[in-house]
């Protein structure tokens, strides 16, 4: 039943026939009307007239229908399954693609260290003004001795952070490269190139380079990347030089 137009109808003194003769339609037309059925546009605007309403007073359903919601920011560039699986230039593009600044969150990142190409590439950039901060997880601290229990690698994963630091170390000397050790419960290990990000979220007991990434672009504050940035700040916040 649609009481806002049986109402509508006798607040204006009409009766069913009475619309039916102004619109020439059938009397049993106008009863399906008011028993819900929504009148086709035409109708609906000559219906409106009579009764001396607007048509979303008499049909408030068909103006939510008709809000289109706003477009999604679209800020997920791709997606990978594995961090493995992210091909190489899209991590040089990453850094190489930096104005401003670059930033590293993780246990030990050493699959960064290793490559020489990305030790060169945030050397030249920080050379050139970039700013470049490096999280690494503390090899003493509790969070990474959970870290390797869980993955059951026991005293691996410090291990592998402090072969980490022996490559970052050679960074120490560049202007503009800050290095600090963290001891905290890494969800996502993040690698971040101004407004441009690869996320690798943590799976508990899977190593980090078995877990997905995904590329995302921060377009707007609030969205996606600015969670994980602010997640990034408040890790370095509570960081620890690293010596």
């Amino acid at each position: 039943m649609n009481d806002l137009l049986r109402r509508a109808l006798a607040d204006a003194r009409l009766t069913e026939a009475d619309v039916a003769n102004r619109l020439g339609v059938d009397p049993k037309t106008v009863r399906r009307w008011v028993a819900g059925r929504v009148p086709y546009p035409r109708n609906r605007r000559r219906i409106a007239s009579l009764v001396g309403r607007d048509e979303a007073d008499l049909w408030p359903q068909l103006a939510v229908a008709n809000v289109r919601p706003e477009a999604a920011v679209i800020d997920v560039l791709a997606t990978y399954p594995h961090r493995w699986a992210v091909p190489r230039h899209v991590w040089q593009q990453l850094f190489w693609g930096a104005r401003e600044e670059i930033g590293i969150l993780a246990y030990a990142g050493l699959f960064l260290a290793e490559d020489r190409g990305i030790m060169r590439a945030l050397a030249e950039r920080a050379r050139n003004g970039v700013a470049v901060r490096i999280l690494l997880g503390d090899p003493d601290g509790t969070c990474v001795a959970e870290r390797g229990s869980d993955e059951g690698v026991g005293e691996s994963m410090a291990a592998k952070i402090r072969n980490s630091l022996v490559h970052y170390r050679a960074l120490r000397d560049v202007d503009g490269v800050d290095i600090r050790l963290h001891n905290t419960v890494l969800y996502n290990s993040i690698y971040r190139a101004d407004d441009y990000l690869l996320i690798n979220p943590h799976a508990y007991g899977i190593a980090a380079s078995q877990a997905p990434v995904l590329h995302v672009r921060r377009q707007e504050d609030g969205d996606m990347a600015s969670t994980y940035l602010e997640s990034f700040e408040r890790v370095w916040s509570g960081a620890s030089p690293e010596i």
